[in-house]
Parts: structure tokens; sequence; C-alpha cells
């Protein structure tokens, strides 16, 4: 009996995780995920398991990947503010980048489910709501070095920049232009330049023009 042909675990996991992203959780059948694997029913579950894990799995890819500009920007501005124009620029960037499904993979995969499908939704919230901490964090830190001012509300800054975001991707879905997106960012970051503390040191952030400013 001829042995079934190799395949290539990791691109056939890219390509579920762009059939989930574009479709959503529930959106996405075992027979979407055949036609766009190119693998029979049987040699899925063989590979990733149920749906559920072939989901989860791709989610980590995303958020690897793709999803990854907020840890970046976090991780890689000396300054919050910093933090905040990057995630907000990179989230446009990849919520409208060709060849990608459009909008965030982790907000529109399963905001809404059947009953059946409630552990994948709370999975998907748990990991929005643990985002938003990391950028309330950052914020927290902001303003124990003085950067921003100590009246600042950094929960409900937090929730307004994770708010944005998911905006943003809702917008991307709807075919808003990206020029429209980053219009929104530099409304945002107004606001967030008027939280920096005018006894630190000043923050140079670029604006959309490329000029530089406070």
């Amino acid at each position: 009996m001829a042995r079934p042909r190799e395949f290539d675990r990791d691109l056939a996991l890219e390509r579920a995780r762009d059939a989930f992203w574009a479709r959503g959780y529930e959106g996405t059948s075992i027979a979407d995920l055949v036609a766009a694997l190119g693998l029979a029913s049987a040699r899925i579950y063989a590979a990733f398991g149920s749906k559920e894990d072939l989901f989860r799995e791709a989610v980590g890819l995303y958020e690897e990947g793709d999803g990854s500009f907020v840890a970046r920007a976090l991780a890689q501005e000396p300054s919050a503010v910093k933090a905040v124009e990057r995630m907000l620029r990179d989230a446009v960037e990849t919520y409208t980048k060709p060849g990608r499904p459009w909008g965030c993979m982790v907000v529109s995969a399963a905001t809404n489910c059947a009953v059946e499908n409630d552990r994948v939704r709370e999975w998907l919230a748990e990991r929005r709501l643990k985002q938003t901490a990391t950028i309330v964090d950052r914020l927290v830190q902001a303003v124990r070095a003085g950067e921003l001012r100590q009246d600042t509300d950094t929960d409900a800054m937090g929730d307004y920049v994770t708010a944005l975001m998911h905006g943003l991707s809702v917008q991307a879905r709807d075919g808003v232009p990206e020029q429209r997106l980053l219009t929104m960012c530099d409304l945002a970051m107004q606001r967030m330049r008027d939280l920096v503390d005018p006894t630190h040191e000043a923050v140079i952030v670029p604006n959309q023009s490329g000029a530089e400013s406070i």
C-alpha cells in the first residue's frame, strides 16, 4: 500500500490561520479547511487534533507573527507615547496589509458564538484582556517614571487605546481606507500627548506628515 504523501505542516497551519482570520471560527467549516489546506479531514484531525485545537494553534501563529506588533512596540520603544504611536500605526498596517485578511484575527474570529463554542469566545476574550493589561502596565510605568502626569487614569487610557485598535480592526474589515484609519490614530495621539508631564524631558513623536512634535 502506498504511503500518504507528506505535507508541510507549517504551510498548512498558515493556510488554516488565514481561513480562520478571514471567516472566523464558526464561519470556517471542516470542508473549508479541507479546501484551504488541501488535506483530507482525517489528515487534518491526525495532524492538529480537533478544529478547536487547530484554531488555537492558528491564533498562536498569528500572535507570533502579524499580531505581535503590540508586544514589539511595548518592548522596543523608549517611551509610552512612542509605544502607543507605533502600535496604532502598526495596527493599521497589519489590518490593511495586501495579501492578508483585513482586521485583527483575535478581535474578529469569535466575537459572538453559539453556546457550544463559548469556550473559544471566552479564550479569545481572555487574550484581548491580557493585552490590554500589558498596555496599562506600560502606562503605569510611564507615570512612575514621570513621563506621564501623575493624575493620568492609566486604566481608562489603556482601555481607550485597546478600544481604538478594535475599532480600527472593524473599520479595516469594512474597507475604510488606510489614510482615514491613520487620521484616527493622529486624533488619539493628540490626547496621548496631553498626558505628557510638562516637567519631563520632551518626547519626540513623528506625526503623520513626518514632522516631529512633542
